[in-house]
């Protein structure tokens, strides 16, 4: 499939996981690829998973100085883009008594004020038609415990696909978001949880799933590769849940 062919897309947490999955779908499909990261060695992977022909840069995901810079690298080079996937992100659980400030500042930096002051910053070199995806969550619809930072912040994310939804459209620009369920990827090894309960959690969170598995990187990948693509071209402002019914039955 071509379908991207002669598109440029940008993958933000695009070393690892859903990212990694998408950036890949992206090339298969005909895109120049750029993905960013924080942590240079799984960079490098990813280069060599994403080959030459792709663009890896180094950034951090919560700063509105990052972003800066992010843009004018890309301007300095004379990359214009025709697609966005704002995937990075940061998932950690507390309780209501155990949550303190630091927490939500990370949390809400890396989920929230990142991936806005990246659409501001990228704004001037979004092509006319240009999609912008958004990674959401199904917490931001269902009452987990100990989710209510990580939740909120995504439930942003999912008004960000119609505020700038309104204020883009005009000009031809689409913002969706897509809310992941439980996906196999590195983020459930960085939720705070103890090596020894990570599987215990794993399985009560797997048994709450109507389809009984955990959905793969690979299907996150082909629902934003859709929403990016020209055959999604009426369909703004709206979310695409994949959660093997978790949030809906």
């Amino acid at each position: 499939m071509s379908r991207f062919n002669g598109k440029t897309v940008l993958v933000t947490g695009g070393s690892s996981g859903i990212g990694l999955a998408t950036a890949q779908a992206f090339a298969a499909q005909g895109a120049k690829v750029i993905i960013t990261g924080r942590d240079s060695a799984t960079l490098a992977k990813a280069q060599d998973v994403l080959g030459a022909d792709a663009l890896v840069l180094q950034s951090d995901a919560g700063s509105k100085a990052a972003a800066k810079q992010l843009a004018s690298t890309l301007r300095e080079r004379g990359i214009t883009l025709d697609a966005v996937f704002l995937n990075a992100g940061t998932a950690r659980f507390a309780s209501l008594e155990g949550a303190d400030e630091s927490l939500w500042d990370l949390i809400f930096d890396v989920n929230v004020k990142g991936p806005f002051f990246t659409v501001q910053a990228l704004r001037p070199l979004l092509n006319h038609g240009a999609a912008i995806v958004l990674n959401g969550s199904i917490n931001a619809h269902i009452g987990m415990p100990n989710s209510s930072i990580y939740a909120a912040s995504k439930a942003a994310l999912i008004s960000f696909a119609k505020t700038l939804s309104a204020e883009l459209v005009g000009d031809g620009i689409r913002v969706n978001v897509v809310s992941p369920g439980p996906i196999s990827t590195p983020l459930y090894g960085k939720l705070g949880v103890l090596a020894e309960q990570l599987s215990e959690v794993a399985a009560s969170i797997q048994a709450q799933v109507p389809l009984k598995r955990f959905g793969t990187p690979e299907e996150v990948a082909s629902a934003v590769t859709y929403l990016a693509a020209p055959e999604s071209a009426f369909i703004v402002g709206t979310e695409l849940i994949i959660d093997g019914g978790m949030s809906q039955l």
